[in-house]
């Protein structure tokens, strides 16, 4: 029974040492990119009512949810999505404001997903949110604070997809398909199921130049060249639309010297309905999985009655770290590799030596020498705690002992060196 309590439920971890320190050094990278972007802070709470990211909304599904109640019986949920979060305190706090709005956060999220998928169900998530600019410069603006955050974490292979779900929308407006349908289309697109594709629009009584663009759509994907070819295709104004939005923000992302890390895709679509305009995902080696997934939601906070237009994205802190660590990435983290050992009538000395360290910005981690334990002993704990260098204070307290454990050097010097 007691190694049971010691084990997590599946789909979490504990994180501790070097990786619980990289993660939060590559946290602040990001967090520092956002704020030279002029982002500011906003943190949601890590539960809500679970109206906050109903099916309606299009957020997660309700079965992939963690649900609970309170003692008023109000149906509650863990924050698995922080988007519609965010729309909810934009709406709440900023219902006036009529100009952009820039906040970025670093939160956790938490899905239920299949033990058998082998994914985290709680997971660390950085990223940003743009609310009150529908112009495709506010869409370039958040790509390129995509590829600039995932530099500064120490990425240099970086593939951003980006696609338009009104191209899509746009089609099936004009098929006029029912619910399901559509859905089962959407997947099939999705997951370029072609033979599915085909199979479904060619049941459908629709025109011969809609089929063949539905048909078409799985294979639209590459340089923005192939994107341009899509025009061709058909004479949907929303659908055209959509192909300008994209030509544009290329533009954009070429002024910013970045559009060389863009690709586009008109068949990648997304499991959350309320994207409206640009979507993407954004890639790295090491991990089958994308590192950020973001989009236009220009519908959304108007569900929570502030109607207003927001872009934004989400970048999984796990998945980077994993691409990181596979691609042998390294990252300088500040390290305590001193210990400073005293006997107990040398406290004052010790504690004044290690003031002294400390103000100069190194790390030192102050032990006092207790029992019976031997040198030897305390030897090996620093070791175990990848400390290097041992200092020693004896109890006279006169002069310190100099240890460095990884090359079996010992010298002494007085105390007052130190304390000049």
């Amino acid at each position: 029974m007691a190694n049971k309590l010691l084990h997590t439920p599946d789909g979490v971890r504990d994180i501790y040492g070097a990786e619980c320190t990289r993660k939060a050094v590559i946290q602040e990278k990001m967090l520092k990119v956002f704020h030279l972007c002029g982002y500011q802070d906003i943190e949601t709470p890590t539960f809500e009512f679970f109206d906050i990211f109903n099916e309606s909304r299009g957020s997660v599904k309700a079965k992939e949810m963690f649900k609970f109640f309170d003692r008023d019986n109000h149906t509650l949920v863990l924050r698995p999505d922080e988007t519609p979060a965010i729309a909810r305190c934009a709406a709440k706090y900023f219902l006036h404001e009529d100009m952009p709005i820039r906040l970025c956060y670093m939160e956790r999220t938490f899905i239920n997903h299949s033990s058998y998928q082998g994914r985290l169900k709680e997971a660390s998530q950085t990223g940003v949110e743009l609310i009150g600019d529908d112009s495709a410069d506010s869409d370039g603006e958040i790509l390129a604070m995509v590829i600039w955050a995932l530099m500064s974490a120490g990425l240099t292979e970086i593939q951003v997809e980006l696609g338009e779900v009104d191209f899509f929308k746009g089609l099936l407006e004009e098929a006029g398909m029912d619910e399901e349908q559509e859905e089962r289309l959407r997947e099939l697109i999705e997951n370029k199921n072609y033979f599915g594709v085909e199979e479904l629009v060619n049941s459908q009584p629709i025109s011969n130049e809609l089929k063949q663009v539905f048909l078409k759509l799985p294979e639209l994907f590459g340089s923005l060249d192939q994107i341009k070819a899509a025009k061709e295709l058909t004479s949907n104004k929303r659908a055209l639309k959509a192909i300008e939005r994209l030509e544009e923000v290329n533009e954009i992302l070429s002024f910013y010297g970045l559009s060389d890390y863009v690709s586009y895709d008109l068949g990648m679509l997304s499991q959350y309905q309320y994207y409206t305009g640009i979507i993407f995902k954004a890639y790295s080696y090491g991990t089958g999985d994308y590192i950020v997934n973001g989009g236009r939601y220009d519908k959304l906070l108007e569900q929570f009655g502030k109607d207003s237009p927001a872009v934004g994205f989400g970048i999984s802190v796990d998945e980077l770290l994993l691409a990181l660590s596979r691609q042998k990435i390294k990252t300088e983290i500040p390290v305590t590799n001193t210990m400073i050992l005293y006997e107990q009538e040398s406290r004052e000395q010790a504690i004044l030596l290690a003031d002294h360290f400390r103000s100069t910005g190194l790390s030192v981690q102050l032990q006092s020498r207790v029992g019976k334990r031997s040198m030897e002993d305390y030897e090996a704990y620093a070791l175990r705690r990848e400390l290097t260098n041992l200092l020693y204070l004896d109890s006279r307290g006169i002069a310190v002992t100099i240890k460095n454990l990884s090359l079996g050097r010992e010298d002494e010097i007085p105390l007052s060196e130190y304390l000049k």
